[in-house]
């Protein structure tokens, strides 16, 4: 059986009668990297401070390694937290810095110095005890802030959107960076994020969180591949989001009509019965773009459409086209194979998709 380091039970917080965070369960495995991924306000760093400490549940129980941390205060806990913005200390040096929490505790300086030079050169900067920490990149900062916390070699790491206050290229560099640390320590870190692709990225199971509650938990490919909801659907990667009416069930499959009159079939998940309000779902990527209806797959329902806008991202480019009889608006993901680089706004193309690729919720009510 795996060992558990992180468990809760049931645990709520209110605040004036508002839910913050609605009776939660988790188990976290030793070892493993385990996201709270959400939205603003959905109760994410609630949660994170009851795990820590800061804040008592209402009601329920938090176990850290099998033990109830029941009236457990935070520095009695098994575990330290690293924040969005850092906390370092700018009057200590570095090694000041990674070797605080072993001097509170009272050990010895020269153990100290010994603990905090391997861990400098576990974070890859060996040498650096005594920079001033303004002498640090954005990145050298982050790997600080984190030898702090696993220098006291805690059970749980927990970190508050540690990449949130980095720029673009050194926040996707960082996550890099934190999976081979996470890997390399083999510490249990429960990270909490509003942004899908760190979730992705470095877990390996995510809690998405709606409005207090865990909407779904599972590994990084089944959240996207196999959403159990429409809000997992729409928040966890990109989606075209159809509203509409069901019409025939067959099957696994589902027609839907929308408004406008496009008609368009995907894999029913829930209960669905004819004319009942849904939600389909069509990843940018499922759809094949073409220059003309003909170049697409006959078996499978296909669309012309006008090019609306070209959105371009490097390997992310994409498209935006009008589907010509109802109007409506579909992103596709753009080839890379160079036979629309001359594709023009304005142009008229061809796309389709196969339904079993294409997900249909009930509408939520």
């Amino acid at each position: 059986m795996p060992q558990i380091d992180l468990e809760t039970r049931r645990v709520a917080k209110r605040y004036a009668g508002l839910v913050a965070v609605d009776a939660l369960d988790i188990t976290v495995r030793r070892g493993s990297f385990f996201s709270i991924l959400g939205p603003s306000g959905c109760g994410k760093t609630t949660l994170l401070r009851m795990i820590a400490g800061f804040l008592e549940p209402d009601s329920g129980e938090v176990l850290i390694g099998g033990q109830s941390m029941a009236a457990v205060p935070p520095n009695r806990r098994p575990v330290n937290m690293v924040f969005q913005h850092l906390a370092l200390f700018p009057m200590m040096t570095v090694g000041q810095n990674v070797g605080y929490g072993l001097a509170r505790r009272g050990m010895a300086r020269k153990e100290i110095e010994q603990r905090v030079g391997a861990m400098l050169e576990r974070v890859s900067l060996p040498g650096s005890q005594h920079k001033r920490i303004d002498q640090l990149s954005g990145g050298q900062k982050q790997r600080i802030a984190i030898a702090r916390s696993l220098v006291l070699e805690p059970t749980l790491l927990l970190l508050d959107e540690p990449l949130g206050a980095l720029d673009l290229k050194l926040r996707e560099h960082m996550k890099i960076e934190l999976k081979a640390l996470q890997a390399d320590f083999g510490t249990t870190f429960v990270y909490i994020t509003h942004d899908q692709s760190e979730a992705l990225v470095l877990s390996d199971h995510v809690a998405v969180m709606n409005k207090g509650r865990f909407e779904q938990v599972g590994t990084p490919q089944s959240l996207y591949y196999e959403p159990q909801t429409p809000f997992v659907a729409g928040f966890v990667g990109a989606n075209n989001r159809i509203p509409g009416r069901a019409g025939q069930v067959s099957g696994d499959l589902v027609e839907v009509t929308t408004d406008q009159g496009l008609r368009l079939f995907a894999r029913r998940r829930g209960e669905i019965r004819p004319e009942a309000a849904v939600t389909a779902f069509v990843r940018p990527e499922v759809a094949t773009l073409a220059r003309a209806v003909s170049g697409l797959p006959a078996d499978q329902p296909r669309y012309e459409a006008t090019v609306a806008s070209l959105l371009f991202d490097g390997a992310n480019s994409a498209v935006l086209v009008r589907e010509q009889a109802s109007r409506a608006e579909f992103h596709i993901a753009l080839p890379q194979t160079g036979q629309f680089a001359d594709l023009a706004v304005g142009e008229t193309v061809a796309f389709g998709f196969d339904p079993e690729r294409a997900l249909c919720f009930p509408a939520a009510t």
